[in-house]
């Protein structure tokens, strides 16, 4: 199961204030204008060592009247090309003008982006505490503490299998495959329970790597099943090496014997 991230409808303050947070008041921002938004992203490029950006946003030029930048009838006859370079100059001279007004005006709503991500993890930390008795300041695990923001919504979650195995691959940036059985622990089929198990398919671990990982999802693995599977299902997170077909010559050793097949 793959995992597409869509970033065309985040809104470029909040974009930026995640990406780059120590630059919160030294954006200059250009405005190009919401003609370029039909088919653009919010921003429409993002210059970090100069910390510049380019909006696809209307700025304090479209307040101007248009008789300001250019008469009626000023591109009919004559020489068309050089008064058509003459405007553009003009409306390059007003946005440096306004450059000022458009960046002041965007830094202000870098700040109250960052005033709103405080105030709402401050109010997450808050339900997940009283609601939940969750602290996620004290988590050290940092796959868990990803997972536990989605803890209001685990009445939705719930043994939605799938949901969950696109949470676990973007958690952890690989395919998942979901293998819904039964287990016993007597290893009889008179007395089961249903068992899903969510296999991350991770190529080519070292033995060092495949441990950390492994100590890592076992939290995990006890952190969704108390949450987001029902009491009477077994979860199970596994970690499998994809078989790939190897070419003429090539011999794959692994340090762990996990090898995942379509089979």
């Amino acid at each position: 199961m793959e995992v597409n991230y869509d970033i065309s409808q985040i809104s470029a303050e909040l974009l930026l204030n995640y990406l780059y947070p120590e630059l919160g008041e030294k954006w200059i921002a250009h405005y190009a204008g919401t003609f370029y938004r039909n088919y653009n992203n919010d921003h429409l490029s993002i210059y970090e060592d100069t910390a510049e950006v380019v909006l696809a946003r209307d700025g304090f030029l479209k307040l101007l009247p248009e008789a300001l930048l250019s008469e009626e009838n000023e591109l009919r006859g004559g020489n068309v090309v050089e008064k058509s370079q003459k405007l553009e100059e003009r409306k390059k001279f007003f946005r440096e003008a306004f450059l000022p007004f458009n960046t002041f005006s965007f830094r202000q709503k870098i700040r109250i982006e960052q005033q709103v991500s405080q105030l709402l993890s401050t109010k997450l930390d808050y339900l997940l505490k009283t609601y939940f008795d969750y602290d996620r300041a004290a988590e050290t695990n940092p796959y868990i503490k990803e997972v536990a923001v989605l803890l209001p919504y685990v009445s939705k979650l719930r043994a939605d299998f799938r949901s969950i195995a696109k949470l676990l691959a973007s958690l952890l940036d690989c395919q998942v495959k979901v293998k819904v059985g039964r287990y016993s622990h007597e290893d009889s089929t008179r007395y089961w329970i249903p068992n899903v198990e969510y296999r991350l398919l991770i190529p080519n671990l070292s033995s060092e790597e495949y441990q950390k990982l492994y100590a890592d999802l076992l939290p995990l693995q006890q952190f969704i099943s108390e949450w987001m599977m029902p009491a009477e299902v077994r979860c199970e997170i596994t970690i499998k090496h994809h078989h790939q077909p190897q070419t003429v010559g090539e011999n794959l050793i692994l340090d762990y014997n996990t090898e995942f097949t379509e089979n």
